[in-house]
């Protein structure tokens, strides 16, 4: 909540209270705020919280938020365009340090009361609901509370050397957070008066739109005797018959007199979002484009299914045919050696057959000279016998 408060802050120092609801604009400092200090809650949550905050502020009954309806489904897409504003305006910077953190540690050191260190805790709260946070650094607003919580229970604070050059705070601004306050807590109760010229709401009914006063035309204000009045005698006797519309006037007198700021409405998306949105349709309508969509994105989804499967096919089919080309090149591999064996076993056996018959023919041959020598040697014999 301290987070949401000074962002709530940050954001109308820029910003103007009649051109940016100020309901919205708090229910989309306090989404950002969850976010910021990672404890996210939903888009829902909010919705119905503030939901139920306005009837109660309204008197009115407390119905319950229907999720699926069109009045959830206009304050969902009002709440995410607010927290693109605040955004944008802050530059996506949205560092928030707090005094609280320094007041529990230097309270600890000096071992004060546990009631003086609740005391400074229940003022720094209070100092979120002025512009304490966006004037003055937060050791500035911690040594402020401080003071004041000491004072309040009469606890004497270390004055050589003083006890606010710890914190690197400065005397004059001390004494600024402490008048501050006091004129805080002089003030009456506060009332809500609606400025913004968007004056939608967070309830279904209609009476909190006609509690709030809506822009007076040119030709009425110029008409009627009111427009015509000193703001200064109204706003000078508030209590005096000047009722709630009275200072309704007199503050939509002022924001007029004063120059008008180059703002965008809260209306009008931020850039990057489309300039004229169309009308919001009925909510069968809105139902069935939903289910539409919910169609489209399943057809694309069994796309996408399908393209994958033909993808997983076509990658298994490659494996396959690697591996029987694998299986091919192996089978050819052992066929070519089964054919070198056969040609190594057939020149084998040509070579014995070649040897064989060179060797039965060296012994005719070898025969036939054995023969024919014997024979010639025998009738060598014979004929010197003779």
């Amino acid at each position: 909540m301290a987070t949401g408060q000074v962002v709530f802050h940050r954001f109308y120092c820029k910003k103007s209270f009649a051109r940016f609801n100020v309901k919205k604009v708090a229910a989309g400092c306090v989404w950002l705020a969850s976010k910021l200090e990672e404890s996210p809650r939903k888009a829902r949550q909010v919705l119905i919280v503030f939901h139920r905050m306005e009837c109660r502020r309204e008197n009115l009954p407390i119905e319950h938020l229907e999720i699926g309806s069109l009045k959830y489904h206009e304050l969902k897409t009002d709440l995410s365009r607010t927290e693109r504003h605040i955004l944008k305006e802050m530059g996506f910077i949205c560092h928030v340090e707090h005094p609280h953190k320094f007041i529990s540690n230097y309270l600890a050191t000096l071992e004060t009361p546990p009631e003086l260190t609740q005391e400074a805790w229940n003022l720094a709260n209070d100092s979120l609901r002025t512009t304490l946070c966006v004037r003055f650094k937060s050791e500035v607003v911690a040594c402020g509370v401080v003071y004041v919580a000491a004072r309040r229970f009469q606890v004497p604070l270390p004055e050589n050397p003083p006890w606010w050059k710890a914190f690197d705070a400065d005397k004059s601004g001390i004494d600024e957070v402490c008048s501050v306050l006091a004129h805080l807590y002089s003030l009456p109760k506060a009332l809500y008066i609606p400025v913004c010229k968007d004056g939608d709401s967070f309830t279904f009914s209609n009476k909190s739109r006609d509690s709030q006063s809506q822009f007076v035309p040119k030709e009425v204000q110029q008409t009627s005797p009111t427009a015509n009045a000193k703001p200064t005698s109204a706003a000078a006797n508030p209590g005096s018959g000047g009722s709630k519309d009275v200072l309704i006037r007199v503050a939509i007198d002022k924001l007029k007199e004063t120059k008008k700021s180059d703002d965008e409405p809260l209306n009008v998306p931020v850039e990057g979002d489309a300039r004229e949105e169309p009308m919001l349709k009925s909510y069968p309508e809105h139902r069935t484009e939903a289910s539409r969509e919910r169609n489209r994105e399943r057809e694309k989804e069994r796309e996408r299914d399908r393209e994958r499967e033909r993808e997983d096919r076509i990658k298994a089919r490659d494996r396959d045919r690697g591996r029987d080309s694998d299986r091919e090149w192996d089978r050819e591999e052992s066929e070519r050696d089964r054919d070198k064996v056969k040609d190594r076993s057939h020149l084998s056996r040509d070579r014995g057959k070649d040897s064989g018959g060179r060797s039965r023919h060296h012994s005719s041959r070898d025969r036939d000279y054995y023969s024919s020598s014997y024979s010639s040697r025998e009738k060598d014999r014979h004929r010197h016998r003779s």
